[in-house]
């Protein structure tokens, strides 16, 4: 076997492509769009890369046939945030039922990190935002994947766990039924903060589609900055999240909470597009985009999937995140019955709060993916993500 490096235009094809012959007859599977994957690995368009490296690599057995792929990275801005020794990470992980041919990948990675200074590897994962490809699915196989999110053969957990992989964290996707009532508990605390008249809740109006990149700024550098691994998000990266949603938004599933009309918390959802995607074949060109414009109207997808959830601290506690579920359920049950399920993404097993509210929502855990960590120096303890207060 041997590892050859992915450069030229036909190994950038045959990384793509590969995959079809490990789903072959898998019917949940969704193949990701080429345009997707390639665009983690062009430094024009992934900001990775002004303070990471990244790599990928195609598995040859002896005859030349592609049996795997693989990517390792550098993220040097989170590489050591959070972490007792430098972190990188593997991702892009796709393989022949083969242990041997999996560990010679894996080695090959820890290769390539070692020799930039690090003592530990993440994986699966991205190299850039981790709400995108983050994780092994190891439960809910059933289902077919959200937009950019990792779907793998279940034997894939083996390999991981048989090289030495731990399980860093868990990430639940839990779903529902949007018909289905809410508990009476989460309605309760949405009537109580709803008594005071400095909070409003409701959702983002078109005329104010302008200003949903500093809306989501605000929120989430207050909520989730500065812990762990997560950065803080600049005006520009907020605005390039928009410009990535707008396609696809509808505004009617972007709930704010607002006080003394600053906003204070967010539940913001999309249309889930891979129930477009899926019949376009994984290639978004003149013709994919034909076809996802007539199955949008055809209103092929009938599931919405929360993106982004969060209360900043100043205002937990309160029923903010409540009032603004109660917000939603108000107006997806009664006058816009647009979408029959619902699903709520990329939850960690380290967010006790966040576990609780969307099990107040009633939703329950339909994916299961984790993220593993591979410590180099295995005399080391191995310590889990940390528990968010």
């Amino acid at each position: 076997m041997r590892m050859q490096e992915v450069v030229s235009p036909a190994d950038k094809k045959e990384f793509l492509q590969f995959p079809l012959s490990i789903y072959k007859g898998m019917n949940a599977w969704i193949q990701p769009l080429n345009q997707d994957v390639e665009s983690v690995f062009d430094p024009t368009k992934n900001k990775t890369f002004k303070h990471g490296e990244c790599a990928r690599w195609l598995l040859k057995n002896d005859q030349g046939t592609t049996i795997g792929r693989i990517a390792a990275f550098v993220n040097q801005k989170n590489a050591l945030k959070g972490n007792d020794q430098p972190t990188g990470g593997i991702g892009f992980f796709e393989c022949v039922e083969d242990k041997d041919a999996a560990f010679f990948m894996f080695d090959h990675c820890k290769r390539w990190l070692q020799q930039r200074g690090m003592e530990a590897m993440d994986g699966p994962i991205n190299f850039g935002s981790r709400d995108r490809w983050w994780g092994l699915l190891v439960d809910g196989y059933e289902r077919e994947p959200n937009y950019q999110c990792n779907y793998n053969p279940p034997y894939y957990k083996d390999f991981f766990e048989a090289y030495g992989f731990q399980v860093y964290f868990k990430q639940f996707t839990y779903a529902r039924k949007t018909i289905e009532p809410l508990s009476p508990k989460l309605a309760h605390k949405a009537e109580l903060v709803g008594k005071d008249p400095d909070y409003q809740f409701r959702y983002l109006q078109k005329d104010e589609i302008p200003k949903l990149g500093e809306y989501i700024r605000e929120v989430y550098n207050k909520a989730w900055a500065n812990r762990a691994e997560n950065p803080e998000i600049t005006s520009q990266q907020a605005a390039l999240i928009v410009k990535q949603m707008k396609p696809i938004l509808d505004n009617k599933l972007l709930f704010f909470g607002f006080y003394k009309g600053t906003p204070v918390g967010f539940f913001l959802s999309l249309p889930e597009i891979n129930q477009i995607f899926r019949y376009v074949n994984g290639n978004l060109n003149w013709w994919g985009k034909l076809k996802f414009v007539f199955y949008r109207w055809r209103k092929v997808n009938t599931k919405a999937f929360g993106i982004l959830f969060g209360v900043v601290p100043d205002h937990q506690g309160k029923g903010v995140d409540g009032a603004m579920i109660e917000a939603a359920r108000v107006l997806w049950q009664g006058d816009y019955k647009r979408y029959e399920d619902y699903e709520m993404n990329w939850i960690g097993d380290f967010n006790p709060k966040m576990i609780n509210v969307v099990e107040q929502v009633g939703g329950f855990v339909s994916k299961t993916h984790i993220t593993y960590r591979k410590l180099f120096d295995e005399t080391k303890p191995f310590v889990r993500h940390p528990i968010l207060k």
